[in-house]
């Protein structure tokens, strides 16, 4: 049964109405506790073999350097060559996120708006009958 409130657009017919779409991730430095772990869990989503291969290293060394033996670690060239190879953004937007704040607080002044803006957003829907 449909929803009387989904509507089809007609054919060729252009919507103004955009989607609000919320993530509830928590952020990329909230998920890891270190670079190293980030790095180890976009090595093991793509495979040791694989991304050992691109590295030119042995899957038991990349392994070994990424776990938490103080002997051998995972270099910087290392990181390098993994993210030229692979693709994955994910450990540089970890350190970004990480060590790169907002200085002149324009985020916190924006986040302490969103209620204010809330409140008038949902005196708007009840206008608008949509609330």
């Amino acid at each position: 049964m449909k929803s009387a409130v989904i509507k089809r657009l007609p054919a060729g017919a252009a919507s103004n109405e955009q989607q609000l779409t919320l993530s509830f991730e928590p952020g990329i430095s909230d998920r890891y506790g270190s670079l190293r772990e980030c790095i180890a869990t976009g090595v093991y989503q793509r495979g040791l073999k694989r991304v050992s291969i691109d590295l030119d290293q042995a899957p038991s060394n990349l392994s070994v350097q990424l776990s938490d033996d103080p002997s051998r670690h995972f270099s910087v060239d290392n990181l390098e060559r993994y993210v030229a190879h692979t693709g994955d953004l994910v450990p540089i937007y970890y350190l970004v996120e990480k060590f790169i704040k907002p200085r002149d607080g324009r985020q916190e002044a924006a986040l302490s708006q969103l209620p204010a803006v809330a409140e008038q957003l949902q005196a708007l829907l009840k206008q608008a009958g949509m609330a």
